[in-house]
């Protein structure tokens, strides 16, 4: 999955950014209180999608 469509999906849900950093940028999803990281690359795989959205609490992209 292309890094800006997880990122556009995530922000569909309620999740937002909490801040950059030099790898990695920071989502919350304030409602459940979670946090991940996002890596900057530009393809993400399908296995860590999944677990950003578990570590977030919302449902995978299908």
């Amino acid at each position: 999955m292309k890094r800006r469509d997880l990122i556009r999906y995530l922000e569909e849900h309620g999740c937002e950014l909490l801040r950059g950093s030099g790898n990695h940028t920071i989502y919350v999803n304030r409602q459940e209180q979670k946090v991940s990281a996002i890596p900057k690359h530009r393809e993400i795989n399908e296995f860590l999608v999944g677990k950003i959205c578990k570590d977030l609490k919302i449902a995978k992209p299908s």
